[in-house]
């Protein structure tokens, strides 16, 4: 798609929301329905686009399996696409009402935020979620998927757009944008037509984003994810936390990226740990007293890990380590270099637990548990536009309850102030 400029695209998906504002739940889950039925029934074409993608990248690119689309997968977004569609309607929920004094009756409800623009990487997946939820719940979406998912993003579109046709819908309810990076700005910049900017993908992305922009923008950050074991903590179940939140998805956001391990059960813990994670070579950076205690069992993904592998989003097969002497130090660590996404603690001192759950700072913190099950669907909000990890307005998976905003409707027969 080449052309000078996006400013059509940007009219069209604000005239569209007059069209999706005003359509039935009834109606918008047959759409999504729908669309559930034609990503299985076109399944094998959507991986033929997809492999058009795939064999642009290089193997070693820890983006490539985020980018991967294959029958299990796409199955799995069906089923998202059906579970958002049975879920409540987020739109005209009344929050407040009253009538004053005067005989003013105030109502506020809520409703759609109206164009929702989303700047992401290789995860052809979002493209999907983020148009479900936002039929859902009545808002248009305009995607700027990159390049190296351009094709299959292109696939997924139309398949959307004929989706919205088949129900007589105005099909610039969900557009793609072009991916010639001149447009970016445009979009950043395009606050007449475009309501809220949420990037998601690396944090130079983010950065970008956020700097650049005059629409309001909600972040969905990089996850740089800590798992704290405590020195009173089973052994065994903390080998198995690290080992799943690690090598299960490594390319997302919610895995781990660094084990933190209190000084007193180092030398007993980590040979559990290397064990699991050996069986998948995952490369471990280690501080001074881990990398001893993992070169002396001859541990052979091992590296001398230097001050930028923490706080740092491995997304690959790779995970740093840190000693420390206590829950203190290791609550400063996480502070330190934490992205406020996911953090974990693996104990069985219930002071302890309660301490670092109250103390840590992250849109989701976990006791004895893998972090990996941050995730919008997971948390039974069906699927989501990213993990929030800023404060204002979502935190935590930006989901369909939160693509909202509130309007005050206010009655009267007459009344001047």
């Amino acid at each position: 798609m080449n052309m000078d400029n996006i400013q059509e695209l940007l009219i069209n998906a604000s005239n569209a929301t007059s069209e999706i504002r005003i359509l039935s739940a009834e109606k918008k889950q047959a759409v999504l329905n729908a669309l559930a039925d034609d990503l299985l029934a076109n399944m094998q074409h959507i991986i033929k686009e997809n492999l058009k993608d795939l064999n642009r990248m290089n193997d070693s690119d820890p983006k490539k399996d985020r980018l991967l689309l294959n029958e299990e997968r796409i199955a799995g977004l069906a089923i998202s696409v059906r579970d958002v569609a049975q879920l409540e309607d987020p739109t005209g929920k009344i929050i407040l009402e009253r009538t004053m004094e005067n005989g003013l009756f105030i109502q506020k409800k809520t409703v759609a935020l109206g164009v929702v623009g989303v700047i992401y990487e290789a995860r052809p997946n979002v493209t999907v979620d983020v148009a479900a939820l936002c039929i859902r719940s009545g808002n248009v979406c305009l995607l700027r998927g990159g390049s190296d998912a351009d094709a299959t993003n292109i696939c997924l579109v139309n398949m959307i757009q004929n989706v919205l046709k088949s129900h007589n819908l105005n099909p610039n309810i969900v557009q793609l944008l072009p991916i010639d990076r001149k447009h970016v700005e445009e979009l950043l910049t395009a606050e007449k037509y475009v309501d809220i900017l949420i990037p998601r993908g690396s944090q130079q992305l983010i950065e970008f984003v956020r700097k650049n922009a005059k629409v309001p923008v909600i972040e969905t950050g990089a996850g740089v994810c800590h798992t704290y074991i405590e020195k009173t903590a089973d052994l065994t179940k903390a080998a198995k936390i690290v080992c799943n939140a690690k090598v299960t998805r490594p390319s997302v956001c919610n895995s781990l990226d660094t084990i933190v391990l209190d000084k007193e059960i180092a030398k007993e813990a980590l040979p559990l740990i290397a064990t699991l994670l050996g069986a998948y070579q995952v490369e471990m950076f280690a501080d001074d007293f881990s990398f001893e205690i993992l070169k002396s069992i001859n541990y052979p993904y091992l590296a001398q890990a230097d001050v930028e592998d923490f706080g740092r989003e491995f997304l690959a097969l790779k995970c740093s380590v840190k000693v420390v002497e206590n829950t203190e130090e290791a609550l400063n660590h996480i502070k330190q270099f934490s992205s406020k996404h996911s953090e974990a603690i693996v104990s069985e001192d219930a002071a302890k637990i309660e301490e670092f759950l109250n103390q840590v700072d992250a849109a989701a913190v976990y006791a004895n548990a893998s972090t990996r099950f941050t995730d919008g669907g997971v948390f039974g909000l069906g699927a989501e536009i990213g993990i929030s990890t800023q404060k204002l307005h979502a935190r935590g998976p930006f989901a369909l309850e939160k693509l909202v905003t509130e309007k005050w409707v206010v009655i009267g027969n007459g009344q001047v102030r």
